[in-house]
């Protein structure tokens, strides 16, 4: 069976919440853990060094979403091309985002959990940007997706080993705020699976969904400005766009009632 599968099994019914969420703890116990390895040597590296892995990540981040970006040329609804869906998008979201003051209520929650955990340094900043990295993408959807529908969490452990990886990177330059992102991904990620039923009705095939693929380009575009941000090019208010990812398929519809 291929990883990539989402046909919903026959014994969708009898999987349990452990069979439906597998996928999403075994991602964070590799956040976990790569957190804790990064920590462990973070006091260990030169400044220099910490440069270097910064630049590297934010290089590699940059690739990933303008790589992810180019799924909007996937989502055409009619004579509408998805790159002007994705713009309206990702503007109309913004502003949504930043009239709801998201940029600020996600460092509030990175701040407040910095108190009670008496974390120092960067761990706010370290909490944000996996947070917002390790939910963001098409991995993600249909993952859930087919571990909520039958029980097969290969692509949710691919991405576990992935998140993992990235983790140790990140807790060692910005600590152990980074492991705290597993809050967001036990509530987005869980809830996917949970709820993949649900959406399975209107996304029979979310490989090919054109709504995915205009959600994994907006998506990309929001991993571009992490990068930015890690690189030091820009400081952009990445979280006001998160609204864009539920927009884009909305606009989807719209454009597509428009159009016939």
């Amino acid at each position: 069976m291929t990883i990539y599968s989402v046909a919903p099994s026959p014994l969708v019914a009898m999987l349990t919440v452990w069979d439906k969420t597998s996928g999403t703890w075994i991602n964070i116990i590799t956040v976990l853990l790569g957190t804790l390895l990064g920590v462990s040597i973070r006091g260990r590296l030169p400044q220099i060094i910490q440069q270097v892995i910064t630049q590297g990540l934010g290089l590699f981040t940059l690739f990933l979403g303008f790589t992810l970006a180019s799924s909007m040329l996937k989502a055409k609804a009619g004579p509408i091309d998805g790159i002007i869906l994705g713009l309206l998008a990702m503007v109309v979201g913004g502003v949504i985002g930043e009239s709801l003051n998201l940029e600020a209520q996600l460092t509030n929650l990175g701040d407040w959990l910095k108190d009670r955990c008496r974390g120092t340094g960067r761990f706010t900043e370290g909490f944000v940007i996996s947070s917002l990295l390790f939910c963001i993408g098409p991995i993600t959807i249909v993952g859930c997706l087919n571990n909520g529908l039958s029980g097969n969490s290969n692509l949710l452990t691919v991405k576990a080993v992935m998140d993992g990886f990235a983790s140790i990177a990140f807790s060692s330059i910005y600590g152990i705020g980074v492991g705290f992102s597993i809050v967001p991904i036990l509530i987005y990620q869980g809830g996917l699976s949970l709820f993949a039923g649900l959406l399975a009705q209107s996304l029979p095939d979310p490989t090919i969904d054109p709504r995915v693929h205009l959600v994994s380009g907006v998506g990309g575009l929001m991993v571009v400005g992490i990068g930015l941000n890690l690189l030091e090019v820009a400081r952009l208010r990445v979280s006001s766009f998160l609204p864009a990812l539920i927009l884009g398929p909305v606009l989807f519809a719209i454009a597509q009632m428009i159009t016939g």
